[in-house]
Formats: C-alpha cells, sequence, structure tokens
C-alpha cells in the first residue's frame, strides 16, 4: 500500500568549525539529528579517520537529581588513542546541550611527539567550542 500523503520534513541543520593549521588542522561537523540528538565528527591532522566513537546521553545525576550527568559508552578502533578526544567532547555536548551525542573522532600525524598530540587534542578542544556555539544558536 502507497502512502501519497506528503509529509514536511525536518531539514538537517549542519555547522562547521576548524582550529589549527598545517598537520595540527582539525575541523569539525555538528549535524543536528532531529529533536534529541547531535552527530559531531572531529577529524584533522595528517591522516583524517574514524578513530573511534563516542555515545553520550545526558540524565539527572544518581546522586542528586537536581544535577546534571552523562552516561557515555566508547568504541576505539584497535591501536587507536581518538577515544581521548571522542569521550570527552561527546560528554560536554551531551551535558551543555542536553541531547544524545555522537561523536566520530579520528586525527592522527606520523611519529607524532607528545607536543603534537597536546596540538591535536588542543584544537579538538577548540572546535567542539566552536561547535557548542555554533549549534546553540540553532537550537534557541
Amino acid at each position: 500500500m502507497t502512502n501519497n500523503k506528503v509529509e514536511k520534513s525536518q531539514e538537517s541543520k549542519i555547522v562547521r568549525a576548524s582550529a589549527g593549521l598545517g598537520k595540527y588542522r582539525v575541523e569539525g561537523t555538528g549535524i543536528i539529528a532531529g529533536e534529541k540528538g547531535l552527530i559531531i565528527c572531529i577529524l584533522g591532522g595528517e591522516t583524517p579517520h574514524i578513530g573511534a566513537i563516542s555515545l553520550a546521553i545526558p540524565r539527572p545525576s544518581l546522586r542528586k537529581p537536581s544535577k546534571k550527568s552523562v552516561t557515555s559508552s566508547i568504541f576505539t578502533l584497535i591501536g587507536h588513542k581518538d577515544d581521548e578526544i571522542a569521550r570527552p567532547i561527546s560528554e560536554n555536548v551531551a551535558s551543555e546541550l542536553n541531547r544524545i551525542t555522537v561523536v566520530v573522532a579520528g586525527v592522527h600525524i606520523d611519529k607524532a611527539t607528545d607536543q603534537d598530540i597536546r596540538e591535536l587534542v588542543a584544537n579538538s578542544e577548540k572546535v567542539s567550542n566552536q561547535l557548542i556555539a555554533k549549534l546553540k544558536k540553532l537550537l534557541m
């Protein structure tokens, strides 16, 4: 049976942000997924890829229900450490915007030094903060 009824679909709203230059450049995309969801991609370095996926769900604190908390789950590809970017970003976005949030993260520099990693993490945080600010405006 075919339904000929035309339904008005909600258009996905997309925002973008970036920080850093050269091998330290990180780019982010935020997508509003319906009334309760957000999808965030954080990619960069010399080889952008999928390294980790984090799902964060905002909820009242179990100890103090008047306080916000977040439950998160992580999937990390073997040999990757992108969960160190994906988890805090997903938890922060979910808490700030009160939305179920999925973050896909993958930043890579070959033979990265500790300083390289700090730069990529810092730029990922900058991108996340920019995305939160832009998404807040769209969600108001």
